[in-house]
């Protein structure tokens, strides 16, 4: 039987399925409306609408943006420390700094702490759910694609760092306005254009570190 940890991380891009997705070529009608590509659990295809969505825009609020900062604690230069109760990410640049990130993580029920290494990297990832979990929505009403290729409206954005053997991942995002929030199965969502630059830095074996 699979652990609370591995079923908490087959959910993680679950949760963003139903959900609106900003789209790389939305077009905004005003300040509020937008074209978003949703996934319509009754006919099992994607659709666009227009939603009136309340969301800051990418590094609108200066608190996620990506900032230098003093960072004191003795780990390897190179690691990424993940702070979710600060739903925050720092890249230790090993001279005293690091860079820091807004993230977003797991929701209540679903976070977990532990020491991973990076086992793999991946570029516009593709989203396959496991038969199970395609199953169990199914019983739900709820239809999954089998797999999802990669793209801007890809729950798992431009681009993936697997952790160790788990389903967990640090994984960009379609949602850029849920950074800051705790609203994931356990994987941790980025803004695109950050999760760029962290892949851009990091090799495969880098140290995370989850507390």
């Amino acid at each position: 039987m699979p652990s609370n940890r591995t079923i908490g991380a087959m959910l993680c891009a679950l949760l963003m399925v139903g959900a609106p997705a900003f789209s790389g070529d939305a077009a905004l009608a005003d300040d509020n409306v937008v074209t978003v590509r949703q996934f319509d659990p009754a006919t099992g295809r994607w659709v666009r609408k227009e939603r009136s969505l309340s969301f800051k825009a990418p590094w609108s609020d200066a608190a996620i943006r990506p900032e230098v900062v003093p960072f004191a604690e003795q780990v390897p230069a190179g690691s990424i420390v993940i702070d979710t109760g600060q739903r925050r990410l720092f890249h230790v640049q090993g001279d005293g700094t690091a860079v820091r990130y807004g993230i977003g993580v797991g929701r209540e029920g679903f976070a977990w702490r532990g020491r991973e290494r990076i086992s793999r990297k991946a570029e516009w990832p593709a989203w396959r759910p496991p038969a199970e979990m395609i199953r169990r929505e199914a019983a739900e009403g709820r239809l999954l694609p089998t797999v999802m290729e990669g793209g801007p409206d890809n729950p798992l954005g431009a681009r993936a760092l697997y952790l160790g053997s788990t389903l967990f991942r640090i994984h960009g995002t379609n949602q850029p306005w849920t950074i800051g929030k705790a609203v994931s199965s356990g994987c941790i969502r980025m803004i695109n254009d950050d999760v760029v630059a962290l892949y851009n830095q990091v090799k495969i074996g880098t140290l995370v570190i989850v507390r």
